[in-house]
């Protein structure tokens, strides 16, 4: 049995003998500091980890960390090692399917394209190790702007790069990986509670006519209340989708967890998963500010220093990047940054640092804070990194995982 199936089996157990309501968190490795932070907190809380890498963060072109899903996996064992943790860490793809890898859609590649580099991206993920691919088929970009994906499309573009991922895993003579399906996003036409339904029974019935009906589903995503806008979780909703795949032993993953208010409902509600990121970005920017104040001052203090002028390089770089336009309000469109409220301003640069921590000036100007500090701090990066603990911390303890490898092997 793959290792992660075995843990939300495990996960299942416990809560069927109602020893422990626990939900797992995913967090997507959208920055070195993140993927470090992550693995220290697993060591400090004895917590097992998964990583939510999408194809836009880790793929063959080095995505925006730069890394390849082999580097990624090298970097995260790298770290295990710094921190001395030989306790379960679990590389995963998230959103694994056509045109969700924001090239492919500017690029304007045609279906037949996109799978097939999709297809790509799965093989180098499985042959790096990874322990679960989420497979989401629930965008089209062929289709007229607010049609839907039809739930039988979904189905079958799924079970085709779920029967592609098996055939190279056997090729290449790999243990079994875990699935996770769906999607939680409102263009993919499975946020219905009906069209959910649905794409359960029709995927159910697809892999059993591939023979592919021993494949374990780890999770099902599915609609909670949450989007990148929203911090209010549906526990109504939740309990309904919990119900649904209770009977195919899989559990409920959320997305778009970040800043969700009510955390304590997710384990009350059975559900399985939860992904972070975002929030994480917007943690290490934070931790990365307040290092920046302090340096103003010892600027003041010591004229010999040069500034890095941190804040201005980021912001900067961040507006040349062009990936903030990706996020903005239908009523925001075509307007000029400067234009913008200062929330969103703030708001925008915050979600939009995680694709520009790997450029060359904001390399450079990270160094040079971290040097101009280190003649009071000792370590700058780790105040960094524990900035960052301290977020995955709310989640850590709203969802029951401290010190849940002393009951779960």
């Amino acid at each position: 049995m793959n290792k992660l199936t075995n843990l939300v089996s495990r996960v299942h157990q416990l809560r069927a003998v109602g020893k422990k309501k626990v939900t797992l968190l995913a967090v997507c490795p959208n920055s070195e500091a993140v993927l470090e932070a992550a693995v220290k907190s697993a060591m400090l809380n004895n917590c097992p980890m998964l990583f939510a890498a999408t194809l836009n963060q880790v793929d063959r072109d080095g995505g925006y960390t730069g890394w390849t899903p082999a580097t990624f996996v090298t970097h995260m064992t790298n770290f295990a090692a710094k921190y001395g943790w030989t306790g379960p860490l679990y590389p995963c793809l998230d959103h694994g399917g056509p045109w969700l890898k924001d090239t492919h859609a500017i690029n304007k590649l045609s279906l037949q394209q996109t799978m097939a580099e999709v297809k790509l991206s799965i093989s180098a993920c499985l042959q790096a190790g990874y322990q679960l691919l989420h497979i989401d088929t629930t965008v089209d970009r062929e289709l007229s702007e607010g049609q839907s994906v039809m739930v039988e499309t979904v189905v079958d573009r799924t079970i085709e790069l779920i029967s592609y991922a098996e055939i190279e895993r056997k090729r290449m003579k790999l243990d079994p990986v875990a699935y996770e399906v769906g999607s939680e996003e409102v263009h993919g036409g499975l946020t219905d509670i009906k069209n959910f339904q649905k794409f359960m029974l029709l995927l159910k019935k697809g892999l059993a006519e591939k023979h592919l009906d021993q494949i374990p589903i780890a999770f099902y995503v599915a609609q909670v209340g949450t989007d990148l806008h929203t911090t209010v979780f549906d526990p109504l909703i939740a309990r309904k989708v919990v119900e649904m795949v209770s009977l195919e032993n899989g559990l409920i993953k959320g997305h778009y967890t970040d800043g969700v208010t009510n955390l304590q409902d997710y384990p009350e509600c059975g559900m399985g998963g939860a992904n972070v990121g975002p929030e994480l970005t917007a943690a290490e920017l934070k931790a990365l500010a307040d290092l920046s104040l302090k340096e103003s001052d010892l600027c003041q203090n010591r004229p010999e220093l040069v500034p890095s002028n941190f804040l201005s390089v980021v912001e900067q770089e961040v507006l040349r990047s062009g990936r903030w336009m990706k996020w903005l309000q239908p009523e925001e469109k075509g307007l000029d940054f400067s234009r913008l409220s200062p929330s969103r301003r703030e708001w925008l640069i915050s979600t939009g640092a995680r694709y520009i921590w790997t450029s060359s000036k904001v390399v450079v100007a990270r160094k040079q804070l971290y040097s101009n500090l280190s003649r009071v701090i000792p370590d700058p990066h780790q105040y960094v990194i524990d900035g960052i603990c301290d977020a995955i911390d709310r989640y850590v303890n709203a969802f029951h995982l401290f010190d849940l490898l002393t009951i779960v092997k």
